[in-house]
């Protein structure tokens, strides 16, 4: 009997000491949640490359990109903690900061961590409905945007409030990338519009099986536009980008911030920008915007102020931190 206890006793310990050690590096993993956007855009393919980055390179953290409504719903679930990190257009992310707009009364709890690229404003129909400029989106059925996403968010500030081209106007409908596409496929909308990197799949995708046209904007409406929302900027999409797009398309820019809760660890978050900038290569694979992911465009375009961790990081990079994106105390 004695014998059988010494033969016990040694395994149970190490069976406890195996349970306590395996306890002990859960507790130490960090698991980090990115808020990104619908499969059909960019922001979900980036996200994962985050996703994938800082997993793989920032020690005990496991972090993943969880598909929503984008910008919208993505600066709020920030603000409440229910995700860490959110990738959102910077319309949104300034009037959530500043508690101004769809925003009004609430600000909202989040700090820049990084910029990531520039969005192209797709407002898109099909070659024959006669739809030749923005304004003549009236008496038309047209998708505003999913309901919470950056595209809906600043389709509302574009049209109605910059353009004065009313919802009511036309037959509003709020569809998802993909949703997009397809419905222009098959008649149920005239005009689609993307808020998004270009080229994005699912425009390039309806491109391949129907002849669309990308609608421009004209000059002065885009110095209108940007007038009144300054963190709105000119941008050209390229000739070619997509499928029988032989112009180039001028249309008002917005960038897209990745932010966090504004509460998330210092030295957390300078590990998690300092992956980033040390991998962009990664990025770039997943889509050739991530181009615009440097140090320098995060101090030039952000639009809000950096979270500690990020500007400690930029600071390492002998970067000038400008009064404005330096947090209210």
């Amino acid at each position: 009997m004695k014998n059988t206890k010494m033969i016990i006793l040694p395994i149970l310990i190490s069976f406890f000491t195996f349970l306590l050690v395996g306890t002990l590096a859960q507790a130490k993993t960090r698991y980090i949640s990115i808020s990104t956007g619908g499969t059909g855009g960019v922001y979900y393919p980036y996200g994962g490359g985050l996703a994938e980055i800082f997993t793989r390179y920032v020690k005990g953290v496991k972090a993943v990109a969880e598909v929503t409504g984008a910008s919208v719903e993505n600066v709020k679930l920030a603000h409440r903690g229910e995700t860490v990190i959110a990738e959102a257009m910077n319309d949104v992310v300034y009037q959530g900061y500043n508690g101004i707009g769809k925003f009004k009364g609430k600000p909202q709890k989040i700090l820049a961590m990084f910029q990531m690229y520039p969005h192209h404003y797709h407002v898109v129909t099909l070659k024959g409905k006669g739809i030749k400029t923005i304004y003549d989106l009236k008496g038309h059925k047209v998708s505003v945007g999913a309901p919470g996403s950056g595209t809906e968010f600043k389709t509302n500030l574009v049209l109605q409030e910059a353009l004065g081209i009313p919802y009511s106007s036309f037959k509003v409908f709020r569809l998802s990338f993909t949703e997009n596409a397809n419905a222009l496929k098959d008649g149920t909308i005239d005009v689609g519009i993307w808020d998004v990197a270009a080229p994005t799949s699912s425009v390039m995708d309806l491109s391949m099986t129907r002849d669309i046209y990308i609608i421009p904007f004209s000059k002065a409406d885009i110095a209108k536009i940007c007038k009144k929302f300054p963190f709105y900027s000119p941008f050209e999409m390229p000739a070619g980008t997509y499928k029988g797009q032989d112009k180039p398309v001028p249309n008002p820019s917005v960038w897209n911030t990745v932010a966090c809760t504004a509460s998330l660890d210092e030295e957390l978050v300078y590990k998690l920008v300092k992956s980033v900038f040390e991998h962009t290569d990664y990025l770039k694979m997943i889509h050739p915007f991530a181009k615009y992911t440097t140090p320098q465009n995060a101090v030039k375009h952000s639009v809000i102020p950096l979270h500690p961790g990020a500007i400690k990081y930029y600071k390492e990079m002998g970067l000038t931190i400008p009064n404005r994106l330096l947090q209210k105390k």
